[in-house]
């Protein structure tokens, strides 16, 4: 259910967004209590400013008002996606492929939710990852949550 709503949010902001420049490389909708932040996260080939930010900030909180897709009080938070990307579509696990990711589960495999391992990009619709020479593969509504980890 979290990952219909973060993809229908997706697919809701993705033209305010792209309308200006930028690329949204994902949003996530974290609940706390009553409250909840709306993080988006954008990139474009030159970088992300903090001006970036503010702009994508004000166009975005224009169509959230417009549709109410979020209920109850949330906070919005626009940023770039940093040095430990989040992940969020089978196009960014390929474009990221070679680089070494978490994993994080809706439900355990083998009695894990966490995995880390070097991305081996897509096969099958399915994401690809090396996890101690062991290939193992999940499906993108498996996926609670991705990140890079970053190569110093």
């Amino acid at each position: 259910m979290v990952r219909q709503a973060a993809d229908r949010l997706y697919e809701l902001l993705t033209p305010a967004v792209t309308a200006l420049g930028y690329e949204l490389v994902g949003v996530e909708h974290l609940r706390q209590g009553k409250h909840s932040v709306l993080r988006v996260y954008i990139d474009s080939e030159s970088g992300v400013t903090v001006e970036d930010c503010a702009l994508v900030s004000h166009q975005v909180s224009g169509v959230l008002d417009v549709e109410e897709p979020v209920r109850g009080e949330y906070s919005l938070e626009v940023s770039s996606p940093g040095l430990d990307r989040p992940l969020f579509t089978l196009t960014q696990f390929e474009r990221f492929r070679g680089r070494q990711a978490r994993l994080l589960l809706a439900a355990p495999h083998e009695g894990r939710r966490k995995f880390s391992g070097r991305l081996e990009g897509v096969r099958d619709g399915q994401v690809v990852i090396d996890v101690d020479g062991e290939q193992l593969l999940f499906s993108l509504a498996e996926i609670d949550r991705a990140r890079l980890v970053p190569e110093l």
